[in-house]
């Protein structure tokens, strides 16, 4: 009787109580869904500029350069976003000095995948020069030079998520790494050109719809070990081999250039958020 008693008032307490029980656990899931319990979410964001190189003997100078202010890899307070119509223009007055050997590296979160070819970031539209682009009949990202090579990421970019992507090119090979992952490389000769301008969320294949951060540019190829450790340094994270720096554009709420070089950006169309959290997990 007694565990005929206990059993009728426990299904007693879930008929009465059940309902709000299911409500709480629907609630909790949506809350984690929006990255409500992401850690990030917490973190302390670095407000714009609060990282830049400083060059004591101005633009275009290698001598004594060093990162100035907080440059520990803090989140940024703002991400750019692009709507699909929207891009960030450079017209460079120092030269970016890159012939045989170059590194890309960026941020970015799709909340789809485009339907055509689409570019992150493009340096003129000749064969001599250098693009970030999405591939849509692998769906993966690649790295090039207009009109001849490239490289792949090693797989088709989640929407919803935020990654890391570095193209590389050695003087011999391309190569492309999704979040440090090396994937497919083509062997080639190239050379390249610093047109203007330098475009960020479009070029001559079409605009992306999405989000950027931390676009970094050097005139030398990372080894696979440097590529490793600027991914881990996360979203916030401050340039490595700052002589090889050319190009810096944290998209922390400006397009400024923060590698000491002033090839400042000008948006059309760009909005900073600041709620860029959902879909980012540090690595």
């Amino acid at each position: 009787m007694e565990k005929a008693s206990a059993l009728q008032s426990a299904m007693e307490y879930l008929m009465t109580y059940g309902w709000a029980i299911l409500i709480i656990a629907v609630v909790l899931g949506a809350l984690f869904q929006l990255g409500i319990f992401n850690a990030s979410t917490f973190t302390p964001k670095a407000p714009p500029g609060a990282c830049h190189v400083f060059r004591p003997n101005g633009p275009a100078t290698t001598s004594f350069i060093n990162l100035q202010g907080i440059c520990n890899g803090e989140l940024p307070q703002y991400v750019s976003q692009f709507n699909g119509a929207s891009s960030i223009s450079v017209t460079l007055t120092q030269a970016l000095n890159i012939a045989s050997s170059i590194t890309i590296s960026l941020w970015v979160y799709l909340p789809s995948l485009p339907t055509g070819y689409a570019d992150f970031l493009e340096a003129g539209a000749t064969c001599n020069n250098y693009f970030v682009y999405y591939v849509p009949t692998t769906k993966s990202i690649a790295f090039g030079k207009q009109c001849s090579w490239a490289a792949s990421s090693p797989t088709t970019p989640s929407t919803g998520q935020w990654y890391n992507f570095i193209g590389t090119y050695d003087g011999s090979t391309f190569r492309a790494y999704l979040n440090a992952v090396q994937g497919t490389g083509t062997a080639a000769s190239a050379t390249f050109t610093n047109a203007n301008p330098l475009t960020i969320g479009t070029g001559s294949d079409a605009h992306i719809k999405g989000n950027l951060a931390n676009v970094q540019i050097y005139n030398t190829s990372l080894s696979s070990n440097e590529v490793s450790a600027l991914y881990n340094e996360g979203i916030g994270g401050a340039p490595i081999k700052l002589n090889s720096l050319v190009g810096w554009y944290p998209l922390n709420g400006d397009a400024k250039d923060y590698s000491g070089n002033n090839n400042n950006g000008v948006p059309s169309g760009v909005t900073f958020t600041s709620n860029w959290e959902s879909g980012y997990s540090a690595p």
